[in-house]
C-alpha cells in the first residue's frame, strides 16, 4: 500500500508531501529514499515500492518543494535534464537536510516501537545522504554516486553509524582525482564501506532508463540490501 502524506519541517515554518510505502504486516526497519535532482518521480516511488516489499517502511520526500513542490522530470529527456540542473543550483541542501532529519522523526514514530531508520540517495541524494550520516541521527546511510563528497570529508568527524557509498569509475560529474580524494579521505574510517564500478557511468542504477547498467545495478543494490539487513536489524 501506498500513500502521500504531509510532514512538518523541524522548525515550524511550513510543511512538504512524502510519498510512503507500507510493507505487508510489522515493518523491520524505515528507508529514506532520498531523490535525485528529478524529483520524487516514477523511479524514485519504484524505489519506494521495492523496499516495502522486502519489508521496509519507506518515504521519500519532496525535497524540492520550496522551489517547484510536486516537481516530477524525466532524465532522458534533455529539457526536463537541463530543468533539473536548473533547480539543483538553486537548492539550499542544509535545507534539505532539515527535511531528511524531519522525515527521520516522522519515520521513527511511524514505526512507533524505537525501530531504525536508514536512508539511501542517488545523485544529489547520494550527497544527502553522506550529509544525513554527519549530521543527523540516521542509522546507516547509503549514497550511489554521490557528486562532490570530497568538499564534505572535513564532516566526516561525525560519522557515528555505517556509511555506504557506490563509486561508478567513469563517472562524468565526479572525476577520478575526486574519486581517489574520497578513498583517501575514507577507506580508513571504520564506519565507510566504499565499493568502485570500473567503466559504470552516473545513473548506474537508475530503476529504468537510458541510463540503467542492470549488471552493475543488481550487484549494487543487493550488496544495498545486505548492507540495510545487517544494520537496521
Amino acid at each position: 500500500m501506498s500513500e502521500t502524506i504531509s510532514i512538518d519541517t523541524i522548525d515550524g515554518s511550513g510543511s512538504f508531501q512524502a510519498y510512503v510505502a507500507h510493507p505487508e504486516g510489522r515493518p523491520r526497519a524505515a528507508i529514506i529514499v532520498i531523490q535525485e535532482i528529478f524529483g520524487v518521480n516514477p523511479g524514485i516511488r519504484r524505489k519506494c515500492d521495492d523496499w516495502a516489499a522486502k519489508g521496509y517502511l519507506s518515504l521519500a520526500p519532496d525535497l524540492f518543494w520550496r522551489l517547484e513542490p510536486g516537481i516530477q522530470l524525466d532524465p532522458d529527456v534533455p529539457e526536463q535534464f537541463q530543468q533539473a540542473l536548473g533547480l539543483m543550483g538553486k537548492f539550499n541542501q542544509d535545507a534539505g537536510i532539515r527535511d531528511i532529519e524531519a522525515t527521520i522523526k516522522r519515520a521513527r514514530a511511524l514505526l512507533g516501537d524505537g525501530g531504525k531508520v536508514g536512508v539511501v540517495g542517488f545523485c544529489l541524494g547520494g550527497r544527502l545522504a553522506f550529509m544525513t550520516a554527519t549530521r543527523t541521527d540516521s542509522d546507516a546511510s547509503v549514497g550511489y554516486y554521490g557528486v562532490g563528497i570530497d568538499n564534505l570529508l572535513g564532516e566526516k568527524h561525525g560519522i557515528a553509524h555505517p556509511v555506504l557509498l557506490h563509486i561508478p569509475q567513469a563517472d562524468h560529474f565526479v572525476d577520478p582525482q575526486i574519486q581517489a580524494a574520497m578513498h583517501a579521505g575514507l577507506d580508513d574510517h571504520p564506519k565507510v564501506t566504499l565499493f568502485d564500478y570500473p567503466g559504470e557511468d552516473h545513473g548506474f542504477a537508475d530503476t529504468f532508463g537510458k541510463r540503467r547498467s542492470d549488471e552493475s545495478a543488481k550487484l549494487a543494490d543487493g550488496r544495498t540490501a545486505e548492507f540495510f539487513a545487517r544494520n537496521l536489524s
